[in-house]
């Protein structure tokens, strides 16, 4: 999984990139109506769902194991992509239930990853991290879906601006594993 990751580093910069665009354009915009919001959502939602369903389908085909998780992944962002465009006129709490369920499901695979590659690479906390992350985002949405549009639209860019941030370092990480691994080896020797 870790020769996987490294080789295809690129998808995650590419998803934290994806993410910090979004968050930067729910803060400059911060009025921006629960439309407008909902595609912007959407898009995201579905891009990064292609995006992890590519990283699946092109990696180690003896990874297929490690692959499932990054399947589902996938499947959740395009399914909530989907859901988001298909039902335009959702309100604003049922964009946040979407919203929170999105991010519970995709920061559980991401730690569950990042336990996984533990023994495998250094700098595997930044998955974890951005897995945490999306998790503490999803309950802080699910226990308060009330607050008002504008704060919501502020945590929604924080969140995804950080969120980028750490998959953009994580990313990276990956390509200087790539880059030294075919003199050293992959990640770190395993601990017990």
């Amino acid at each position: 999984m870790v020769e996987m990751l490294s080789r295809y580093w690129w998808t995650l910069a590419l998803r934290g990139v994806a993410a910090v665009l979004f968050g930067l354009l729910a803060i400059i915009w911060p009025d921006i109506t629960v439309v407008v919001l909902v595609a912007l959502f959407g898009a995201y939602a579905l891009v990064d769902g292609v995006i992890a369903l590519g990283t699946a389908f092109f990696g180690d085909r003896s990874q297929i194991v490690s692959r499932g998780w990054v399947i589902a992944e996938g499947i959740a962002g395009i399914a909530i992509g989907i859901i988001t465009f298909v039902w335009p006129g959702a309100t604003t709490l049922v964009l946040l239930w979407l919203i929170a369920s999105w991010a519970l499901v995709t920061g559980v695979f991401e730690i569950i990853a990042a336990i996984r590659l533990r023994q495998e690479i250094q700098g595997e906390w930044l998955l974890g991290l951005s897995g945490v992350l999306s998790v503490v985002f999803g309950i802080l949405l699910a226990v308060w879906p009330t607050a008002g549009a504008l704060t919501v639209v502020l945590l929604i860019g924080v969140y995804s601006i950080v969120f980028g941030a750490v998959l953009i370092g994580l990313g990276l990480h990956l390509r200087r594993l790539h880059e030294a691994g075919t003199a050293t080896g992959f990640g770190r020797p395993a601990t017990t």
